[in-house]
């Protein structure tokens, strides 16, 4: 729960200081979490964890990426800019992401520890990434990456 706390924290920071562009990307992140707490609460779950909340976080990151690559392919790179902008926010609240050699060695051993030794193995690589890396990598890389070791 220390993440919503920093984003609380955070919020009533970019109050204080005017932060339009700020303010509204972190009202954005806690709606998100809001709903998926209401999800929870109708599956009858807890309110989301810290991991939950990194699931959304690296969810609305991915989403802004596309959006940020859809105005620059339709030539307005204002709007890019602005999604990049929400996405540096929402950043700031994720463990450091990992470059494609840090994927390579963490599926390396992700392999080894399953055991894997085929594609029909591959989930249960990708469950151990996600289990023990959430929010810390890029999961269509990691992919691409445990089929290549695999295949």
């Amino acid at each position: 729960m220390a993440l919503r706390g920093g984003i609380e924290e955070a919020l009533k920071n970019a109050l204080k200081a005017k932060a339009a562009d700020e303010v509204s990307t972190l009202r954005m992140m806690r709606a998100a979490i809001q709903q998926r707490d209401i999800e929870n609460r109708g599956a009858g779950k807890p309110p989301a964890s810290d991991e939950d909340v990194l699931q959304v976080l690296a969810k609305m990151v991915k989403q802004r990426e596309e959006s940020a690559a859809a105005f620059e392919a339709g030539k307005r790179p204002e709007l890019a800019a602005k999604e990049r902008g929400e996405i540096a926010v929402i950043r700031n609240f994720m463990p450091k992401q990992m470059d494609e050699a840090e994927i390579r060695v963490a599926a390396q051993a992700a392999v080894s520890e399953t055991g894997a030794a085929s594609m029909k193995d591959m989930g249960k690589v990708i469950a151990r990434l996600r289990e023990k890396h959430a929010g810390q990598m890029d999961f269509g890389k990691a992919s691409a990456i445990v089929k290549s070791l695999l295949g």
